[in-house]
């Protein structure tokens, strides 16, 4: 039986909750001397792309700012064509909203970064809310969830009809724009397309429109039902199960002894979810301002509010109901005995690897030759050296099982994930105007 190939991706940390600030091996988030080490690493660890998550606005709660991601990145396009001009085969995915972009003047961009290149770009299409982000665009909350992928997939589509080359034209409720595209044929077609959702919205717009979809799975079990959900959509878009990627959201943490790296993971979480940081995830569920509870000490005995606005701001809802979730969590923390840090501690973890390099290699292997993925997106929890030691143990061990690639086949992030060429069939539905 012929073995998967496990994709790999990396994403530069910064705009996230996992990343330790504290530690003295942390580096800039900023200097693009952190970029240029981090890119030149996961390539050389024969990696499928770079993903830079990116953030419109600096996130607030109750007023305040409570940061934990960076502030004052450079913006995400540029960022990426600099790193095209330092790497040759490493793919290069930025998050970009649909919200608060237009089609032609962002696939011009992204067709730019394609030409620069060479066929490494990609797209991670995002559908940004709200008012708080959107008075950065002159916008505010003019888009209920459901209108934005609808806005989202005729962007899409628009920017497929543009990247086609020639006329285009897209009249919808969104778009009525047309014109004739001012770049000859790109280099893989199109720009790779992801997407990351879990909402039903998002596993649709993922099986009708995207190459890759984001999740965030933290068991074998439940990313083989993922797995199965998002693939047995795609045959009613006449796509076949290649067509879209299926890649969690990851961390990983390595020791010479399983032993060893487990109290290593122990105290990165320490790191993370700091006795404030702790308070201010619980206030996110409650919608109350808990600043006076002990971290260390019980959940509070009183309710969500769910009458008055958000505390948090600039945040995509992480939360459905707040109320079922205040459930779950006091269910949990009764039957484990948890306080309110190590709660959130547990609530928070995205998907971890812990253990030897060995059993690192072994689970990422069963997890993807289990269908419960084609592969990861790691993040690391320091910058910008966090993916050197994978580089050196675990890439190897994946290489000699004949798991993952030794070099780079092809020129393009498109062959190289092994998807079917750009636009089919997302370009006929395109085109048919």
């Amino acid at each position: 039986m012929t073995r998967k190939q496990i994709i790999l991706g990396a994403q530069f940390p910064g705009v996230n909750n996992f990343t330790v600030w504290s530690d003295p091996a942390a580096g800039s988030q900023i200097d693009f001397a952190s970029f240029r080490h981090f890119a030149q690493t996961v390539e050389r660890g024969r990696f499928d792309f770079i993903f830079l998550a990116e953030g419109l606005r600096l996130r607030e709660q109750k007023g305040r700012f409570h940061e934990l991601d960076v502030a004052g990145r450079p913006n995400t396009l540029a960022i990426l064509t600099a790193l095209a001009a330092i790497t040759e085969h490493v793919g290069l995915i930025g998050t970009l909203t649909t919200t608060f972009n237009e089609p032609y003047a962002l696939a011009r961009q992204l067709a730019t970064l394609d030409i620069l290149s060479s066929g490494r770009a990609g797209w991670n299409v995002v559908t940004s809310p709200g008012a708080f982000t959107g008075a950065n665009f002159r916008r505010g909350d003019h888009l209920p969830f459901k209108e934005r992928y609808e806005r989202a997939r005729d962007f899409i589509e628009a920017a497929l009809r543009i990247w086609a080359g020639g006329d285009y034209a897209t009249r919808t409720r969104h778009f009525d724009i047309a014109g004739r595209a001012g770049f000859g044929a790109l280099p893989q077609g199109a720009p790779v397309i992801a997407q990351a959702g879990d909402s039903e919205e998002g596993r649709e717009l993922a099986a009708s429109h995207a190459d890759l979809i984001y999740s965030r799975q933290g068991t074998l079990q439940a990313g083989q039902a993922f797995y199965a959900d998002v693939k047995q959509r795609l045959a009613r878009y006449g796509r076949g199960r290649d067509a879209l990627k299926i890649l969690p959201g990851a961390a990983f943490v390595l020791g010479d002894t399983l032993e060893e790296a487990v109290e290593k993971q122990q105290a990165i979480r320490l790191q993370q979810v700091s006795p404030k940081n702790a308070i201010v995830f619980l206030e996110q569920v409650w919608n109350r301002d808990l600043s006076t509870y002990d971290p260390d000490g019980p959940l509070p005995a009183i309710e969500p509010d769910v009458a008055v606005a958000q505390l948090a701001q600039g945040r995509a809802a992480r939360y459905d109901n707040r109320l079922e979730t205040a459930r779950a969590w006091r269910e949990l923390a009764e039957r484990e005995k948890l306080s309110i840090r190590q709660l959130i501690i547990k609530v928070t973890a995205r998907q971890q690897f812990v253990g030897t390099p060995e059993q690192v290699a072994d689970e990422i292997d069963r997890h993807v030759q289990g269908d419960a993925a084609d592969g990861f997106v790691f993040a690391p929890h320091l910058t910008p050296g966090g993916f050197d030691e994978f580089v050196e143990k675990v890439v190897p061990i994946l290489q000699e099982r004949n798991a993952f690639r030794r070099d780079y086949a092809f020129p393009t992030l498109r062959a190289n994930l092994g998807l079917p060429p750009a636009g089919q069939p997302q370009r006929e539905m395109a085109q048919a105007v």
